[in-house]
């Protein structure tokens, strides 16, 4: 079992070696390769992403990545690592779940999955301008082959943990070339899982559901720019954006990431909380690396650490513990 650990920027340094010595913990055999990316990798290399650290994440086929730090000002061949690491990875499933935390600002009863298709839509980076600039246009991509391949992923999910529903999430009324098409082809997979319930929405209607009853939902299957909002979303639910984990998933080929990013505000005072790290590591030993059990093991031991109200400030102005000490707990956990 081979991990590419990328800790990246800010808080990155901080919560992913966290997150290793908690996988240790319950993996001891994992063999750990570190690599660089992000910012701070860009001032020392000339590149964001080194051809050294792709190369790497490739054979292992199973990376961590931590954060990279963006600067407020255009800088000349700096762009986001990870997003460039997931489209070299042809990582085309983003899975975000959104449970139940015993935090002050999670909600009980929810326990839902977004999975968002990662590849195309209005992501794609079809944009131009035109009229010396004063016209801005963007092409929303959606094909039959991303939709095929993120819909069997979805429902394959869904059946490995024992869901019951797929709500299939889209705008056709409005965009029928695209989201029609996205719409028709999710339909089409979900005749081949009867075991599955399908229901589908549209997406305002879905935000609407996702802020009054977020419990309706049990898996979401939707295109990348729905996917993304409707994600971010959810995780106010399950604590807030700081302890939401995701994992991107291609065919062989995982990388898992907090969403939280380099939270520079926090960086180097040792207080940022790695749940969030920590949770993603999980849905890789789940998803990629089919280990359900130490998957469960992880997510308990996060979940008795949470539930004595000892926890980072980062989550509410009572907490106390460091970064090194919450995980001293998760770690007493899987003892």
């Amino acid at each position: 079992m081979e991990l590419c650990v990328i800790p990246g920027d800010g808080v990155g340094p901080e919560v992913v070696p966290a997150a290793v010595r908690v996988l240790r913990q319950i993996v001891p055999d994992v063999t750990v390769f570190e690599a660089e990316a992000g910012w701070e990798c860009f001032k020392k290399h000339g590149t964001p992403l080194p051809e050294e650290t792709l190369a790497l994440a490739r054979r292992c086929g199973a990376v961590l990545y931590g954060a990279a730090a963006s600067p407020h000002y255009p800088v000349d061949g700096y762009y986001v690592p990870g997003v460039r690491l997931r489209r070299a990875l042809n990582t085309y499933a983003n899975v975000r779940p959104t449970r139940y935390l015993p935090v002050p600002t999670s909600r009980l009863g929810v326990d839902l999955i977004v999975v968002r298709e990662n590849t195309e839509d209005v992501y794609a980076g079809h944009e131009y301008t035109q009229d010396s600039g004063r016209v801005g246009i963007g092409e929303k991509v959606i094909t039959q082959e991303a939709t095929e391949r993120v819909a069997h992923r979805a429902y394959r999910l869904a059946q490995s943990v024992n869901r019951t529903k797929v709500t299939i999430v889209h705008k056709a009324s409005v965009m029928p070339q695209t989201d029609g098409l996205f719409r028709r082809v999710a339909l089409e997979v979900a005749q081949q899982y009867p075991d599955i319930a399908t229901d589908e929405l549209l997406v305002d209607t879905a935000a609407y559901w996702m802020v009054k009853k977020p419990d309706r939902f049990d898996v979401i299957l939707t295109s990348n720019l729905y996917g993304d909002i409707l994600s971010d979303m959810a995780a106010a639910w399950g604590g807030g954006l700081g302890l939401a984990p995701s994992l991107n998933l291609g065919d062989g080929v995982a990388m898992a990431e907090p969403v939280h990013g380099c939270a520079p505000d926090i960086a180097g005072q040792g207080i940022a909380n790695p749940t969030a790290t920590i949770l993603s590591v999980a849905l890789l030993l789940r998803y990629h690396f089919e280990m359900v059990e130490e998957a469960e093991r992880l997510e308990a031991a996060i979940q008795a650490v949470l539930s004595t109200g000892d926890h980072t400030i980062d989550i509410d102005r009572e907490g106390s513990l460091s970064t090194a000490i919450f995980t001293d707990h998760v770690c007493q956990q899987l003892m």
